[in-house]
């Protein structure tokens, strides 16, 4: 992330779909100025009670003024999108000119990494529906620049970096900090059970994997 932002024109930076605000308020501190903008006012709720600037809004329809923002991330958060494409360039649109636009996420190609998605097999055509492949943003985003990194900080608590640690996985309160998990619990709670208690015994007896997944920035500059 630092280095697909470094270079933009200034501080000012748009964190679209920012939920709670963990990425934002990092990037605080990193002398950022950031706004979480999200469609769910509860997350906004968290978000602002760790001093952060925050605007419910869709991520298709941002109520900015063009050239409003020197930066813009969108982090884990298209696959929520119902159309990525004016998602996209709604971000674009609110950029000044050499103004960085950072997505960080899983592609398709970072969905086949996971192996925790064999413990929960009806997740797979999910993930592929909603994880668009490496050129497809390519080709939405002319002359931006792919970055494909390992998890390396596992303090986060997205799906890749909880693969590194298949324990945590069993914690409900990690589990209930990423999408994925939610949603099974939501729309599939038998499968959850049950891959969780295959997960369980497959630690016990050493068989699960210890391995990070891997995740994809994209870096594009407003010209």
């Amino acid at each position: 992330m630092r280095e697909a932002l470094r270079g933009a024109p200034g501080r000012r930076l748009a964190d679209i779909g920012g939920g709670t605000g963990n990425y934002a308020l990092a990037l605080k501190r990193e002398g950022w100025e950031p706004v979480v903008i999200d469609r769910s006012a509860e997350m906004l709720a968290r978000a602002a009670a760790k001093g952060l600037a925050t605007v419910e809004a869709d991520a298709q329809g941002l109520p900015f003024d063009g050239a409003a923002f020197d930066a813009a991330a969108m982090i884990s958060m298209l696959h929520h999108v119902e159309d990525r494409a004016a998602a996209l360039a709604d971000a674009q649109r609110i950029l000044r000119r050499g103004g960085r636009l950072v997505l960080l996420g899983f592609t398709g190609e970072d969905a086949a990494t996971l192996w925790i998605l064999d413990y929960f097999p009806s997740s797979r055509p999910w993930m592929d529906a909603t994880h668009p492949r490496r050129a497809a943003i390519l080709q939405q985003l002319r002359g931006a620049r792919l970055i494909e990194f390992q998890f390396e900080d596992m303090r986060d608590a997205s799906l890749a970096a909880l693969s590194a640690d298949p324990a945590r996985v069993l914690q409900a309160a990690e589990r209930g900090q990423t999408s994925f998990f939610e949603r099974m619990r939501r729309d599939h709670p038998d499968e959850l059970r049950a891959g969780l208690a295959r997960l369980r015994a497959d630690i016990t007896a050493g068989r699960a994997p210890h391995r990070a997944g891997t995740a994809t920035v994209v870096s594009w500059t407003k010209g």
